[in-house]
């Protein structure tokens, strides 16, 4: 019987086995980008978690925006949203307010409190806190009201060195630097999936203190952990007297700006541990505003600097009770000489 035979072409081509060293200096360069971007996510998550805005706690609420998370890479977005109008919705409202309250970060915590929304909601009086921190002035304010527009019809002001001329660093920044405006968008970028996510798992941020800006009021809420260094509050000694003549000259500016009666402006001073009252009263005389900021015992800073929650809700509580005849009359449209000139104890 004849042995078959398969044809040349049919018989399998040898094949040496492939050597360890082989594949792996074929997928060397695979590895390594993997490993590189593995590295690059651990880190840029890492700088977003520590440094970034996810080292905050997420606490928007239904209508509110991260104002300021006190992280090294993130900090102030409040400044941005008015300045560039990235919050149309906080302009609008502000612009719309017939009450305005300015101010630096010591307003924004003496009146954001349910104190001070129940007074204003009893009434039907729309209103709007547009203090800023970093102890802002005139110079960055008034900017501010010509994008916002006011049709206010009273405005209080916390005459704390607000009638100067400077910018804070902050403030500095976002009106010099050229790639201010890139920055503030991508703030305002990473606050949705800061929202969404530390949302849903708060466990995976950190607790660095947020601060959070309500659209509709501007009212300040804060979510993770204050500073716990409390004291009380008294009035400082009079500083830079030199100095009072030149306020006194940009208050008037500033106030003949706003295009309201002058009885409808009410200059008050927010209880610290320094409190410049006497500057505060001399400014409001010398305008011939009324000067309401009364003495409210045992109040207490949990900084030094800013009313605690208590302390804000007793002393806004005082300050509407005096004011509030002066707010409601101006806010109906009504103003009278018999308002100017008020002072509070």
């Amino acid at each position: 019987m004849a042995r078959s035979t398969l044809p040349r072409d049919d018989i399998p081509p040898f094949r040496a086995p492939s050597a360890p060293g082989v594949w792996l200096t074929n997928a060397r360069p695979a590895v390594y980008a993997v490993v590189l971007l593995v590295v690059l996510t651990a880190a840029f998550g890492s700088k977003l978690r520590l440094r970034g805005v996810f080292a905050c706690p997420a606490s928007y609420g239904g209508s509110a925006y991260l104002s300021d998370c006190n992280a090294t890479n993130y900090g102030d977005y409040d400044h941005g949203a008015f300045w560039f109008g990235l919050e149309p919705k906080a302009l609008r409202a502000a612009g719309q307010a017939s009450v305005v309250v300015l101010g630096n970060s010591r307003t924004q915590f003496a009146f954001s409190s349910p104190v001070t929304v129940r007074w204003f909601e009893q009434r039907s009086i729309p209103f709007y806190l547009l203090g800023f921190s970093h102890y802002e002035s005139v110079t960055f304010v008034t900017p501010i009201l010509a994008k916002v527009q006011p049709r206010a019809r009273a405005y209080v002001i916390n005459a704390d060195r607000f009638f100067a001329e400077w910018l804070s660093p902050t403030s500095h920044r976002i009106v010099y630097e050229r790639d201010s405006r890139a920055r503030y968008d991508e703030k305002r970028f990473w606050q949705r999936p800061h929202k969404v996510l530390c949302g849903a798992v708060p466990s995976v941020c950190g607790r660095e203190l947020a601060v959070y800006r309500d659209v509709a009021n501007g009212i300040w809420f804060t979510s993770g952990v204050l500073p716990d260094e409390p004291s009380g509050v008294g009035d400082g000694s009079p500083t830079d007297v030199e100095s009072w003549p030149h306020y006194i000259e940009l208050a008037k500016t500033f106030v003949d700006q706003l295009q309201v009666d002058r009885a409808c402006v009410v200059l008050t001073i927010v209880p610290n541990k320094q409190t410049r009252r006497a500057e505060a009263q001399a400014i409001a005389h010398a305008l011939g505003v009324a000067f309401i900021a009364p003495h409210v015992d045992d109040l207490t800073t949990f900084d030094g600097s800013h009313l605690n929650v208590q302390s804000a809700a007793r002393w806004s509580t005082a300050f509407l009770a005096a004011a509030g005849p002066v707010l409601e009359r101006c806010a109906a449209g009504r103003s009278g000489a018999d308002t100017q000139g008020k002072e509070g104890s």
